[in-house]
Protein backbone atom coordinates (compact mmCIF):
# COMPACT_ATOMS: atom_id res chain seq x y z
CA UNK A 1 0.00 0.00 0.00
CA UNK A 2 1.50 3.62 -0.90
CA UNK A 3 1.46 6.38 1.38
CA UNK A 4 -0.46 9.15 0.41
CA UNK A 5 0.24 12.44 1.13
CA UNK A 6 -1.14 16.19 0.13
CA UNK A 7 0.61 17.93 -2.79
CA UNK A 8 3.47 19.54 -1.89
CA UNK A 9 3.71 17.80 1.55
CA UNK A 10 7.09 16.43 2.66
CA UNK A 11 7.54 12.76 3.71
CA UNK A 12 11.16 13.21 5.65
CA UNK A 13 11.96 9.81 7.28
CA UNK A 14 14.50 9.77 10.14
CA UNK A 15 17.87 9.06 8.62
CA UNK A 16 18.51 6.52 11.11
CA UNK A 17 17.79 5.44 14.56
CA UNK A 18 18.46 6.39 18.08
CA UNK A 19 20.69 3.34 18.79
CA UNK A 20 22.76 4.64 15.24
CA UNK A 21 23.22 7.90 16.56
CA UNK A 22 24.24 6.75 19.92
CA UNK A 23 26.72 4.49 18.42
CA UNK A 24 27.88 7.15 16.33
CA UNK A 25 28.14 9.71 19.56
CA UNK A 26 30.01 6.33 20.97
CA UNK A 27 33.11 6.51 18.20
CA UNK A 28 33.24 10.47 16.90
CA UNK A 29 36.20 12.66 17.59
CA UNK A 30 35.61 15.84 18.55
CA UNK A 31 34.30 17.78 15.71
CA UNK A 32 33.21 15.11 13.46
CA UNK A 33 29.61 15.63 11.96
CA UNK A 34 26.11 13.40 11.52
CA UNK A 35 22.85 14.66 10.05
CA UNK A 36 20.76 13.02 12.12
CA UNK A 37 17.34 14.41 10.30
CA UNK A 38 16.35 17.09 7.36
CA UNK A 39 12.90 18.70 7.78
CA UNK A 40 10.79 20.26 10.38
CA UNK A 41 11.60 18.12 13.45
CA UNK A 42 8.67 19.97 16.00
CA UNK A 43 6.64 19.17 12.68
CA UNK A 44 7.61 15.99 12.05
CA UNK A 45 7.48 14.07 15.85
CA UNK A 46 3.75 16.03 16.22
CA UNK A 47 1.04 13.33 16.09
CA UNK A 48 -1.60 15.27 14.96
CA UNK A 49 0.37 17.29 12.35
CA UNK A 50 3.22 15.03 10.71
CA UNK A 51 3.07 13.26 7.60
CA UNK A 52 4.95 10.40 8.47
CA UNK A 53 3.42 7.00 9.42
CA UNK A 54 3.31 6.49 12.87
CA UNK A 55 6.36 4.20 13.31
CA UNK A 56 8.24 6.36 11.69
CA UNK A 57 7.02 9.02 13.52
CA UNK A 58 8.05 7.59 16.93
CA UNK A 59 11.34 6.54 15.33
CA UNK A 60 12.12 10.21 14.88
CA UNK A 61 10.88 11.17 18.20
CA UNK A 62 13.01 8.71 19.61
CA UNK A 63 15.83 10.12 17.91
CA UNK A 64 15.06 13.83 18.88
CA UNK A 65 15.11 12.67 22.42
CA UNK A 66 18.41 10.65 22.32
CA UNK A 67 20.11 13.76 20.51
CA UNK A 68 18.78 15.68 23.56
CA UNK A 69 19.82 13.68 26.03
CA UNK A 70 23.29 13.89 24.15
CA UNK A 71 23.56 17.46 23.97
CA UNK A 72 22.20 17.52 28.45
CA UNK A 73 25.38 15.04 29.20
CA UNK A 74 27.50 17.45 26.90
CA UNK A 75 28.60 14.54 24.09
CA UNK A 76 27.33 16.69 21.27
CA UNK A 77 26.30 20.16 20.04
CA UNK A 78 22.96 20.22 18.08
CA UNK A 79 23.20 22.64 15.57
CA UNK A 80 20.19 23.42 12.83
CA UNK A 81 21.03 24.89 9.00
CA UNK A 82 18.28 26.46 7.33
CA UNK A 83 17.98 24.02 4.23
CA UNK A 84 14.73 25.99 2.53
CA UNK A 85 11.63 27.43 3.70
CA UNK A 86 10.20 25.41 6.81
CA UNK A 87 13.05 22.69 6.24
CA UNK A 88 16.26 22.52 8.28
CA UNK A 89 19.17 19.74 8.33
CA UNK A 90 19.05 18.37 12.29
CA UNK A 91 23.21 17.94 12.76
CA UNK A 92 24.68 16.85 16.00
CA UNK A 93 28.43 17.92 16.29
CA UNK A 94 30.97 15.69 18.80
CA UNK A 95 32.39 17.16 21.43
CA UNK A 96 35.27 16.53 23.34
CA UNK A 97 35.26 13.24 25.78
CA UNK A 98 35.56 13.63 29.65
CA UNK A 99 38.55 13.13 30.44
CA UNK A 100 37.61 10.21 33.49
CA UNK A 101 34.81 8.63 32.43
CA UNK A 102 33.32 6.41 34.83
CA UNK A 103 31.20 4.07 32.82
CA UNK A 104 31.46 3.45 29.06
CA UNK A 105 30.14 6.46 26.78
CA UNK A 106 27.91 3.47 25.31
CA UNK A 107 26.86 2.03 28.48
CA UNK A 108 25.15 5.62 29.72
CA UNK A 109 23.68 6.01 26.83
CA UNK A 110 22.14 2.73 26.26
CA UNK A 111 20.89 2.48 29.91
CA UNK A 112 19.31 5.80 29.46
CA UNK A 113 17.43 4.36 26.29
CA UNK A 114 16.42 1.44 28.26
CA UNK A 115 15.12 3.74 31.14
CA UNK A 116 12.46 5.24 29.00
Amino acid sequence: MAIQTPTGARLARPRLSDIELCAWIAQAEAGERIEYHRGFLGIDVTAKISTLPEPDRRQLADLGLAALGAFERGLVHLVQERTGPDQFAYIAVARPRPKAAAVSLSALLLAERLAA
